[in-house]
């Protein structure tokens, strides 16, 4: 296990070297001049000149990404072009309330897609499972900005059961943009493990147990429930990836003071030293989540080796 972790581990370094050219090249194809945003449309071609100098945008494209990636093996992702203050400090700012948010909409959607999944497997062709995809088809074809505002409407102002938004670290300011967050993945969830559990039940060992004699409660949650795991736990991992990169919907209808947002708002000054940080923190946030996913791969099947 462990002589497979340090494999996987050491192949992923090829992967994160092409992502980090990827975003370099992606964030240099944007439109627009930095310097010139920076110096003001009244400004002239000297002072732009001189920004651009500054910003080290004058050398040659692998001059720049070089001293970049240099900066970043030491630990300095440049300063932000819009308010001079080091990346770092300004992503830190607004990472952990976009973490917590995606987490809790995970949460909600693992809860809410497994049961329903396993609910409409188990009750297959009953109303139970008619009920549970109905439920699920209107989460994947429901907007979030819909879902959002609407919870906002019904939730905060006509109830006045939770705050409208914002976020001072309240566990309820939480609720309503993680529900919106995790309402999609909780329908593709529930889809996949209906599909995952359904094919574990066509299997032998499945029908063997039952003509043992095995109480159906067993055979369902021992013996199904298990390995139809697996392949759910693959879409976990993938869709975790997706509520932190798909935040910035929910991040706007609720003011959540996260990088979704920030990312938006770099985008809008051409802020490349932001852009390019987001872009591989985005990335490497796919590549160890993968990583995660094979471990855990193990310790839900033991039968389960890597060579």
């Amino acid at each position: 296990m462990i002589k497979y972790f340090l494999k996987r581990l050491i192949s992923i370094l090829p992967v994160l070297f092409v992502v980090s050219i990827l975003a370099f090249a992606f964030v240099h194809l944007l439109p627009g001049d930095p310097a010139r945003m920076m110096a003001g449309t009244d400004a002239d071609e000297a002072t732009v000149e001189m920004l651009r100098k500054e910003m080290g945008m004058d050398r040659p494209l692998p001059i720049q990404y070089l001293t970049y990636m240099k900066n970043m093996a030491t630990g300095d992702l440049g300063k932000s072009l819009r308010t001079k203050l080091p990346v770092y400090d300004e992503i830190m700012l607004r990472y952990w309330p976009t973490m917590y948010l995606a987490i809790t909409g995970m949460a909600w959607s693992v809860v809410i897609g497994v049961l329903f999944g396993a609910a409409a497997a188990v009750y297959n062709g009953r109303w139970q499972d008619y009920t549970a995809m109905l439920l699920s088809v209107s989460g994947i074809s429901v907007p979030q900005f819909w879902l959002g505002l609407l919870a906002i409407q019904l939730f905060a102002v006509h109830l006045g059961w939770l705050p409208v938004a914002g976020y001072t670290g309240k566990f309820s300011e939480l609720i309503l943009p993680s529900f919106t967050l995790g309402a999609t993945v909780a329908a593709v969830m529930a889809r996949f493990t209906l599909s995952a559990f359904l094919e574990v039940l066509d299997e032998e060992y499945i029908s063997t147990a039952r003509a043992k004699g095995v109480a159906e409660f067993l055979v369902m949650w021992k013996h199904a429930f298990r390995n139809a795991l697996i392949p759910v736990v693959t879409m976990v991992g993938l869709q975790f990836g997706f509520l932190l990169g798909g935040s910035v919907v929910v991040e706007t209808v609720f003011a959540w003071p996260g990088i979704g947002r920030y990312m938006i708002e770099a985008v809008g000054v051409r802020d490349y030293p932001v852009l390019q940080a987001l872009l591989l923190l985005y990335s490497f946030h796919f590549v160890f989540i993968n990583l995660l996913v094979d471990m855990v791969y193990a310790l839900i099947n033991p039968e389960i080796r890597y060579e």
